[in-house]
């Protein structure tokens, strides 16, 4: 059966109504490229809000919140065109439906942080439209010329002082034409827009009300657990079904493709039909895998890379004509995402319909692939989209979810499958193991003027299943972070070689640039330190024509006080990142326990992601994706011996406690640019500030993670 991911077809415009309601729907030109916004790829049709006689507003949100702020961002772009009343707003999970499409993905999906910039200029003009509407019925009441009146507070004012509530134009203005391009503020006009703003999801969350995937409850339902095959393609060889059957509470035993699944009437029951079970499995060829043949795969595919990615000046001459030469490889581990919710998905397939409810980060794809599975029309699958908790890319693969469909199908039942924290650890979908080979050279004045890195890394391109890599043969994530770095070094070469040990691949929070910029600020910081420079000058020389760059080196260096001596067993280091359109420098500041131990005890971070949503989200996710790079700078690594993965939970899997949490500072850059993400930028330039500063305490490099204490005991 092909389980890949499907392309999201159009199909149609979404038609629904809501009593009175206003129901806004408009053809808006939208579309945007992965790493920058432009004009519209699509013009699918969008139903955004409605606006109820109470005078309510709700917003349609068809992304996941999984924690970045989705709920609140998505209703704030629309309420400030609208000129709404804040305290009127409230928001609502949207259908799977290609009317929600993310214009930069061509599909119904959240993730690579687009949520902001993808519909930026769609749902402010929807707002915008709708208030221009709105403005247009008032007039037609009053007879008066439209352009007398303005709106303020989810009202339509008279220059007389008197005004009327939108919600008593909702009928009047559902027979207005929608304008085609509503005019848009300029932000020096935002009242909501870049305002802090409490999250409208909060409420819900501490009073336990939401319902997060794991909450679902079906009338009906079984229970299911998974002992899943160790790698792909392992099958069982024995297992003990009539052992499994006779748990009570056990209901069917059922196997796939990719494991044996136990349904019961309750948790407990599935759990102890699996142990009972007891699935030996036939390793083959897969029990060959360990980690040392993973690192010496990727160190073969490194020396070997020959799909260029960036080629430019003369490395010969640049290499000849050095003062300097260095050389240097650097490491990282397969990461897991340890989503703190573990995965799930409750399905519910009939004959007519399948439903499925999910915490996904890819509706349109979800759909698409259930309905394949199911045989069902597309139009019929309904994805009941709930909250995530945890995402990072992980939720936007489909295992789970086609398990749990299947389950259904098979067994006549709804059922919910649920992985436990070992099955999620041993499932695949990791960040990719990565290394790099780094030649380096600098001129008579101490500069850089050679940089080539050849990297050896999977592709999460080729383990998509719905992306291709381009006839080069450079996956652009495994490359992302180095080869589109802003430093202006003459002679560079950067290239790529493919080397696929088996684990399977996926996105993961920051993609290529959470190796890379490792990697790569690492190894400028090396050059740095050769050139017997400062590590923030040494940058900053080399970004001369990129004042973004330049702004949050110089904003975070000034907030950590630099170019001033650190308290006494305090170092520093420093790196700086452009990702998904953002741009973020960290300070690092450390301490060196008696056992080699690093502890981080301060960051500060600043931000440009250009012009602003909600200045506490902005704080938030870089808080959090900063401790996220830590969790994986220190601890984080999924290893294998015997073709099984060695970690199961967070035992041996750790992240950072309460007690090991930095202070974090964050500084954002005022800009008027286009919108960038901020889901993810924050997180790749912490492991390398991280080492850079544990190179300033101890002459130690790390150039492989996570960090192990007792290595930076030894001299370098």
């Amino acid at each position: 059966m092909d389980t890949t991911i499907l392309q999201s077809s159009r199909r149609g415009f979404l038609k629904s109504s809501a009593g009175s309601a206003l129901l806004l729907s408009f053809a808006l030109p939208l579309s945007f490229k992965r790493a920058e916004a432009q004009s519209s790829n699509t013009f699918t049709p969008n139903a955004w809000l409605r606006i109820t006689p109470d005078n309510r507003v709700t917003v349609i949100c068809g992304s996941s919140e999984m924690g970045q702020g989705v709920l609140t961002a998505i209703p704030m772009m629309v309420a400030e065109e609208l000129d709404a009343d804040w305290a009127l707003v409230g928001v609502e999970q949207a259908p799977a439906d290609t009317a929600y499409n993310n214009p930069m993905f061509g599909m119904q999906g959240t993730g690579g942080s687009t949520t902001v910039r993808a519909h930026w200029t769609p749902l402010r003009s929807a707002g915008a439209a709708a208030r221009q509407m709105l403005v247009a019925a008032a007039a037609d009441l009053w007879k008066v010329d439209a352009a007398q009146l303005r709106t303020e507070r989810s009202h339509v004012i008279a220059p007389s002082g008197k005004k009327i509530p939108y919600g008593a134009l909702v009928e009047r203005a559902s027979q207005q034409a929608v304008p085609a391009k509503p005019g848009l503020k300029a932000s020096k006009d935002f009242k909501i827009l870049g305002k802090p703003t409490r999250r409208l999801d909060v409420a819900a969350k501490v009073n336990g009300s939401a319902q997060f995937g794991i909450d679902t409850f079906v009338e009906g339902m079984l229970i299911a657990v998974m002992s899943r095959a160790p790698a792909p393609g392992v099958k069982p060889k024995h297992m003990d079904e009539a052992a499994a059957r006779a748990v009570k509470g056990v209901k069917h035993v059922i196997a796939l493709d990719h494991g044996v699944a136990v349904l019961a009437t309750g948790f407990w029951a599935a759990k102890k039909g699996r142990a009972a079970l007891n699935v030996q499995w036939e390793m083959g060829a897969a029990a060959e895998l360990n980690s040392a043949k993973v690192s010496s795969l990727l160190e073969t595919a490194a020396n070997n890379a020959s799909a260029v990615a960036v080629d430019k000046g003369n490395l010969k001459d640049a290499a000849a004509n050095s003062s300097q030469h260095l050389s240097a490889t650097y490491e990282v581990p397969y990461l897991a995402h340890a989503c703190l919710e573990p995965l799930n998905c409750t399905a519910w397939v009939r004959e007519s319909e399948a439903s499925v409810w999910v915490g996904t980060q890819g509706q349109g794809p979800t759909q698409q692939i259930v309905a394949k599975i199911t045989g069902v029309p597309t139009d019929r699958v309904k994805v009941h989209t709930t909250l995530l908790g945890g995402g990072f890319g992980r939720r936007f693969a489909h295992d789970f979810t086609i398990s749990a469909t299947l389950l259904s199908k098979i067994s006549g039942h709804p059922v919910k499958l649920i992985y436990e924290r070992e099955d999620d650890m041993a499932a695949g979908f990791y960040r990719p193991a990565s290394v790099v080979k780094f030649e380096g050279a600098l001129d008579d004045k101490g500069q850089m003027s050679l940089l080539r890195a050849d990297i050896g890394s999977p592709s999460i391109m080729a383990a998509s299943g719905f992306m291709k890599i381009p006839a080069s043969g450079v996956d652009a994530m495994a490359v992302e972070g180095i080869a589109d770095h802003h430093y202006e070094i003459a002679s560079q070469r950067v290239a790529y070689g493919q080397a696929e040990p088996g684990p399977q691949v996926w996105f993961w929070r920051s993609v290529g640039h959470s190796q890379n910029v490792f990697f790569l600020e690492s190894f400028v910081d090396e050059m740095a330190h050769a050139a017997k420079a400062d590590p923030l000058q040494f940058r900053l020389k080399m970004l001369s024509q990129h004042p973004r760059m330049r702004g949050v080196l110089e904003l975070a260096a000034t907030k950590a006080g630099w170019s001033k001596p650190a308290p006494k067993g305090i170092h520093r280091g420093i790196a700086v990142a452009e990702s998904f359109g953002s741009y973020v420098a960290e300070v690092a500041e450390l301490s060196i326990g008696k056992d080699g131990t690093p502890k981080v005890q301060r960051v500060v971070a600043a931000v440009d992601c250009g012009q602003t949503v909600n200045p506490l989200t902005i704080t938030h996710q870089m808080e959090s994706a900063i401790c996220y790079g830590l969790c994986a700078a220190l601890y984080g690594k999924i290893t294998h011996k015997d073709g099984r993965v060695e970690q199961s939970n967070f035992h041996d899997y750790p992240i950072l406690r309460i007690g090991e949490m930095p202070k974090i500072e964050v500084h954002i850059l005022p800009s008027t640019e286009a919108p960038g993400g901020i889901g993810e930028p924050g997180t790749p330039p912490i492991a390398p500030a991280v080492c850079n500063a544990i190179f300033a305490a101890t002459g130690v490099r790390v150039r492989k993670l996570p960090i192990e204490a007792a290595a930076l005991l030894k001299p370098a």
